[in-house]
């Protein structure tokens, strides 16, 4: 169980706090999904989740063990948006391996097969694969690291709405094994595959209903 309580993120340069008194809960192998406008404080709550920035104040634990941001990047994994912008490797093989050596061919597969890339050489370039391969492969970079909480950071933007679709499916078949955070600026892709939603705005989080953020957008 992911918990957050009295979280506040306001650096010193800011008028205003971007995250204000937030506080979540998430069960294991439920997907969460947050939605909210440009600017609203969503990419930065994944950030302090991922332990790339680290909160003012607030507690976030998992399994009640609190976590430090020298913990989270054992906890979650993160998705950014346009995640092929990131890709460094000249291959699948050392896009998967990149910081984990260890990791064997067998793993590299089973993760592959995980997102549904099975039987695409591993020494096919990254930047060859179609978009819809390439939101795929940056699923599989995370999901080796075998990590308790999967981050996705806007996960349909730029993809057609075939692609969508496909990618909706697959994160509604990972769910059964992991747990998913999801934020987005548009519920219409995700809403039906969430078990908790909440929207953001101004730093403010708020549970809310599905149908009524399917009636926002």
């Amino acid at each position: 169980m992911l918990y957050i309580r009295n979280l506040l993120y306001h650096p010193a340069a800011c008028n205003a706090p971007i995250l204000d008194n937030v506080n979540l809960e998430l069960a294991p192998q439920q997907m969460g999904l947050i939605v909210g406008r440009s600017g609203s404080g969503k990419s930065t709550l994944l950030e302090i989740l991922a332990g790339l920035a680290q909160q003012t104040k607030g507690d976030i634990r998992w399994r009640e063990q609190e976590l430090t941001s020298e913990h989270l990047p054992q906890l979650a994994g993160l998705v950014f948006q346009f995640p092929e912008r990131h890709f460094c490797g000249g291959s699948i093989l050392e896009e998967l391996r990149l910081g984990h050596p260890e990791i064997g061919q067998e793993q590299m597969e089973r993760a592959l097969a995980e997102v549904g890339l099975s039987g695409i050489p591993l020494q096919t370039p990254p930047h060859s694969l179609s978009g819809g391969q390439q939101r795929r492969l940056a699923l599989a970079v995370q999901l080796i690291r075998q990590p308790h909480l999967l981050m996705l950071d806007e996960p349909t933007a730029g993809l057609d709405w075939s692609m969508r679709q496909q990618l909706v499916g697959l994160l509604e078949k990972l769910k059964s094994h992991w747990t998913l955070l999801v934020v987005t600026h548009d519920a219409e892709d995700m809403v039906r595959i969430a078990d908790r939603c909440w929207s953001l705005d101004h730093g403010q989080l708020r549970p809310t209903e599905a149908e009524q953020l399917t009636i926002n957008n």
